[in-house]
């Protein structure tokens, strides 16, 4: 967790240095990525505003490292960073962040760069051999990028931290009756829309295909904190969908837990024929959740997940 958040955080500071001009000697980007070992292999560069978006590192261990070690270590990682407040890129990650809600992150140039970079990368060393990583902005990229592999049957190693969902933060709210209840009924109501779209696209012998199916076998390691809006649902998510099949409503939730209502509702009253599939949404996770208290900019960062008194929860969901 701490070396894929490092990593991670070395991208940020490789667009600061591109940013600042900063080269050679003067660059702070390196240590955050030799500390562990890694060489950088190259830098991934949005191709609209040429700023470095993402990064691929190389393991380079010392020959003393252990075959412990090394048998648990990857060969690669490929790296996302998220959204970037300078003047010189937020205008492009803004407009990604706005692709994100909308559910066209895949239609976008710099989710190709990402997708090409980690299939070459994965078919010269193979899945086992590749860890992905991402922060906010950047764990939707990785999300993105590691959903496509699975499709194709190459489960890589992920750690998103801090990934964004798109709905309400019902996590707020305090009374777990009220909670439960309003999830309930949005789960109803998105099993029921799902049913009509899919009957009046598709055949009948195709309205109960499972898409989580071939994704199922995929378990990323999701880093979410209560306290952040923009990941807390996760938690709710997972939590809800074991609820629904302890009180015998898995079918519902089966339905519900693969749509989104604001997506089934964008494509039944949008231009496009078929609502796109909601990224955010997925089958298995290894959920990790720092209970520790702390305010919104720090429950977002990406610093908080290397710290060492971090308070952590894990919880692991397989979709059957």
């Amino acid at each position: 967790m701490s070396v894929a958040a490092c990593l991670v955080q070395g991208v940020y500071i490789l667009e600061r240095d591109r940013q600042e001009k900063r080269e050679g000697s003067d660059a702070l980007a390196p240590p955050w990525w030799t500390f562990f070992h890694f060489q950088l292999l190259r830098p991934l560069v949005d191709d609209v505003d040429s700023s470095i978006f993402g990064a691929i590192y190389e393991f380079k261990p010392p020959s003393s490292q252990s075959n412990d070690t090394l048998y648990r270590s990857p060969r690669y990682v490929v790296a996302f960073r998220g959204t970037l407040t300078k003047a010189h890129s937020v205008s492009r990650d803004v407009e990604l962040d706005i692709h994100f809600i909308r559910q066209g992150l895949h239609k976008t140039s710099r989710s190709n760069i990402a997708i090409q970079a980690v299939r070459n990368t994965v078919a010269t060393v193979g899945d086992t051999n590749v860890w992905l990583a991402g922060h906010s902005l950047g764990s939707a990229m990785a999300l993105l990028t590691g959903k496509t592999m699975a499709k194709d049957g190459n489960f890589i190693e992920s750690f998103l931290f801090n990934p964004p969902f798109t709905s309400a933060p019902l996590e707020k709210i305090k009374d777990e009756r009220v909670k439960h209840g309003i999830r309930f009924a949005g789960s109803v109501i998105t099993a029921g829309l799902t049913l009509a779209m899919k009957a009046k696209q598709q055949q009948p012998k195709d309205l109960f295909i499972d898409p989580f199916a071939a994704l199922s076998a995929w378990v990323p390691c999701l880093f979410v904190n209560p306290s952040d809006h923009i990941c807390s649902e996760y938690i709710g998510y997972f939590e809800h969908r074991r609820n629904m099949e302890d009180i015998g409503a898995g079918v519902i939730e089966r339905l519900a837990t693969q749509n989104s209502l604001g997506g089934l509702l964008m494509g039944a009253f949008g231009n496009e024929s078929e609502p796109s599939e909601p990224l955010h949404l997925i089958p298995s996770a290894s959920l990790t959740i720092n209970v520790a208290p702390s305010d919104f900019k720090e429950a977002h960062g990406i610093h908080q997940w290397w710290k060492p008194d971090l308070k952590l929860e894990h919880k692991l969901y397989n979709y059957k």
